[in-house]
């Protein structure tokens, strides 16, 4: 994948992993982007700091239908055409299920997952025209191996690693590459409120999202080897994972307690 002269569409765009990948796609050539947040200043803030890039700045909430028939006509309207879609955008909130509100529930499900899904259907037509084009979904650790206190946001995730296998095979006529990328615990904004240390940088997912997509990855998996086993022994033997999770309840509880980033 040559990543100079693309143009690119992502969504929360503004901070955290989404603004890392941006600055890390500049380093490869790009310079037009089309970038979708829910805040107006932190969006703005983008042309000041990546002053060599071109931006399409669009506030709204990919949860809201309006704002992503809004975006892409946009997109269509500045280009006529998009070559890498960056479905970023994601928000949580951690607790018991009982313990959720309804709003929150599908809050999460309507940002990680249907608005995914959505701005995908929308914007096909303008990647099918790319000569060398790419679906970036970012999905979560949890899309692997589910957690408890994390049952609604970690169904979200999984799904999304779902929708990425099928639209790869979907899609297999056409020169676009689909990448689920699985990241372990960021330190963004997101994470603010959750009790954990040892987290990777945005910029360090950013780089391998960025490596994955140019060497032609299909998944991009954080937190490295020790990861990687785990996902296999939930997928060979889950009732391990199950031990685990239940010998470390009261830790995860502690560290999830106050986590909500809607």
């Amino acid at each position: 994948m040559i990543i100079k002269n693309k143009k690119i569409l992502i969504t929360g765009g503004s901070a955290g992993i989404g603004k890392a990948v941006i600055a890390e796609l500049i380093k490869y050539g790009a310079t037009e982007f089309a970038v979708i947040s829910r805040k107006k200043e932190p969006l703005e803030k983008l042309r000041e700091e990546f002053n060599t890039a071109k931006f399409l700045l669009i506030q709204g909430n990919v949860a809201d239908l309006e704002d992503l028939d809004r975006a892409v006509e946009q997109v269509q309207q500045k280009w006529g055409k998009l070559d890498i879609l960056v479905n970023n955008a994601g928000v949580v909130s951690a607790g018991l299920l009982k313990d959720l509100s309804d709003q929150d529930i599908i809050g999460q499900i309507n940002v990680n997952l249907t608005g995914l899904i959505l701005l995908t259907k929308k914007v096909l037509p303008l990647l099918k025209d790319s000569s060398e084009g790419a679906i970036i979904n970012v999905s979560s650790g949890y899309g692997y191996i589910a957690m408890p206190f994390y049952s609604v946001y970690a169904a979200t995730k999984a799904a999304v690693g779902q929708f990425s296998d099928a639209m790869r095979r979907e899609l297999h006529q056409y020169p676009l590459h689909v990448m689920t990328v699985y990241p372990s615990a960021t330190e963004t904004n997101m994470m603010k409120t959750a009790d954990v240390g040892g987290m990777d940088s945005p910029q360090e997912v950013a780089k391998r999202t960025v490596d994955g997509l140019i060497s032609g990855e299909i998944n991009v998996i954080l937190g490295g080897e020790e990861r990687k086993k785990h996902i296999e022994l939930n997928f060979n033997n889950p009732r391990k994972i199950d031990e685990a999770a239940i010998a470390n309840y009261e830790a995860l509880e502690k560290r999830t307690r106050n986590h909500r980033s809607m």
